[in-house]
């Protein structure tokens, strides 16, 4: 029988998604006004985009989803698939790194996740290695 995507590790929720999708929507959604063209990204995406930040750099998840949007040319991405995307790059990046994985060799998802984000209280480690990540690399 096959499990649910809710079911699966956070490494095979990160690899569930392959492709990124491109909609039109007529309604405003969210922050999104309507007759909008929104990038549904791939936690892939996300791990890129936060690879990408320097020590030491904070980038909040509205910034991140205005860059994406940008470099896929359309209006916006979406909020609700940011919020569970990241935490999925941030779930599966700490089970490697409970499993051995090096900080240099890891996705540094606490630039983009600081601990009073409401994404973070939802992280099955809580906020203390976030603070000390942030900590360490002097983000405030």
């Amino acid at each position: 029988m096959k499990k649910k995507i809710s079911e699966l590790p956070w490494n095979e929720k990160f690899q569930h998604r392959k492709n990124h999708q491109i909609k039109h929507i007529d309604k405003k959604f969210s922050d999104i006004p309507e007759n909008s063209d929104i990038l549904i990204a791939t936690p892939k995406i996300f791990d890129d985009y936060i690879r990408k930040i320097p020590v030491g750099t904070s980038v909040d998840l509205k910034k991140v989803r205005q860059d994406l949007a940008k470099n896929y040319k359309v209006d916006h991405t979406c909020p609700v698939t940011t919020g569970l995307f990241v935490r999925i790059v941030a779930e599966a990046t700490y089970e490697k790194i409970q499993k051995g994985l090096s900080i240099e060799e890891a996705t540094p998802f606490w630039r983009v996740i600081s601990p009073k984000a409401p994404i973070a209280k939802k992280l099955s480690f809580g906020t203390e290695f976030l603070e000390k990540m942030r900590n360490d690399e002097g983000i405030l």
